[in-house]
């Protein structure tokens, strides 16, 4: 009788350790530019997630009785709508959980009608075209302010805080770079300001003298560029050269990072910049003086712009999951869209169509080669 007692406590402990030693292991994609002129964009991108991977596999989550180890799987699109759908192909056929990103709209906008048609959430901190969410795609997410509003608010600043008349714009042909400075010249027209020259290049270029010349003629008192900021730092020192850099120089998200500063290689023009990036600074994030300290320890000097919403979107994934019960896309997609989750950036939940309720909006400035926030 004792044997049989002791071989059913050792059963019953073995039962028990057997649970929670149970485990699964659930990848989350991340896409971004890690090559190429934007790979600073991108590696900021995939720190963030690699940061709440941590964080969510410190915690231990439980989901559907297992114990869950994340894991990232990350991939390269080098900013190329073509590799962009590839790797979201390669990431529909590995299976992933869900996918953070893409950085830019270019690839982002194609890359989700393969992740809608593999069943595949996406949630991006970084791709700011409208157009993403057009199509109504129920595994598409979006958690900061679109160009309709950076590029409305430029708008609003130049003509109601600077008083300024005449503006020329220059963008780089891409889904972002056109898009938000479409947006910026037609609210900067319904403010009186004369658009006296339109201009664009591309994200590879890097002589912008011919442009620059053309616009100079022009005279205008401030210079919209559409694109990133490879470029609008090289377009910054030609500016000095030419004597340009009392004119103000506008731009979306995409030249708003500290990476700007040194590709301006310390041209004057550079404190004539205003930037405007969805959500709130670093300072007025929630959670975010806590979490940059957390960053910046342990990737000194990497940080650029998008890395907290990043971090913010993978645990927006996860919270779905949870609520779940299941980390199967075909059954906690439908739970995305019910999200109220408490972030690092700010208090995230969706509109019906994917984009995020009431984004913030902050305008940027640089002094002594940082950047300040003007609100």
């Amino acid at each position: 009788m004792q044997m049989k007692l002791k071989l059913t406590v050792a059963a019953a402990i073995a039962a028990v350790a057997g649970v929670a030693l149970a485990q699964e292991v659930v990848k989350i994609g991340h896409v971004a530019p890690m090559s190429g002129s934007q790979a600073h964009y991108g590696k900021d991108n995939e720190n963030g997630v690699r940061m709440a991977i941590e964080d969510l596999n410190a915690q231990k989550v439980v989901i559907g009785g297992k114990t869950i180890k994340f894991e990232i799987a990350a991939e390269d699109d080098a900013a190329d709508p073509k590799q962009g759908t590839a790797v979201a192909q390669k990431l529909c056929d590995a299976k992933v959980a869900g996918v953070v990103g893409h950085l830019n709209s270019g690839t982002t906008i194609p890359a989700a009608k393969i992740y809608n048609d593999c069943g595949i959430p996406h949630v991006t901190g970084a791709a700011t075209n409208p157009n993403l969410t057009k199509p109504g795609y129920k595994t598409t997410y979006r958690i900061i302010a679109n160009d309709n509003a950076l590029g409305a608010g430029l708008a609003f600043y130049a003509a109601d805080t600077l008083k300024l008349k005449k503006i020329a714009v220059i963008d780089d042909r891409t889904a972002y770079g056109q898009g938000v400075a479409e947006v910026f010249a037609k609210i900067a027209k319904t403010k009186g300001i004369e658009i006296v020259d339109q201009q664009f290049t591309t994200d590879k270029a890097t002589d912008f003298m011919a442009i620059l010349t053309a616009i100079k003629s022009k005279k205008p008192d401030g210079i919209f560029y559409g694109g990133m900021d490879a470029q609008a730092g090289a377009m910054l020192r030609q500016m000095d050269q030419l004597g340009l850099s009392s004119v103000k120089f506008f731009g979306g998200d995409g030249i708003c990072t500290t990476e700007i500063v040194k590709i301006a290689s310390g041209a004057k023009s550079l404190e004539g910049v205003i930037c405007a990036e969805g959500g709130s600074s670093i300072a007025k994030m929630p959670g975010g003086t806590a979490w940059k300290a957390k960053y910046d320890a342990k990737f000194p000097g990497q940080f650029q712009i998008y890395s907290p919403y990043t971090y913010d979107a993978a645990f927006v994934l996860v919270d779905a999951m949870k609520r779940a019960n299941s980390t199967d896309p075909k059954v906690y997609v439908p739970k995305i869209i019910e999200t109220n989750y408490k972030g690092v950036t700010a208090n995230i939940a969706f509109e019906p169509s994917g984009e995020m309720k009431n984004p913030s909006m902050t305008l940027s400035t640089y002094k002594d080669g940082k950047k300040i926030a003007l609100n």
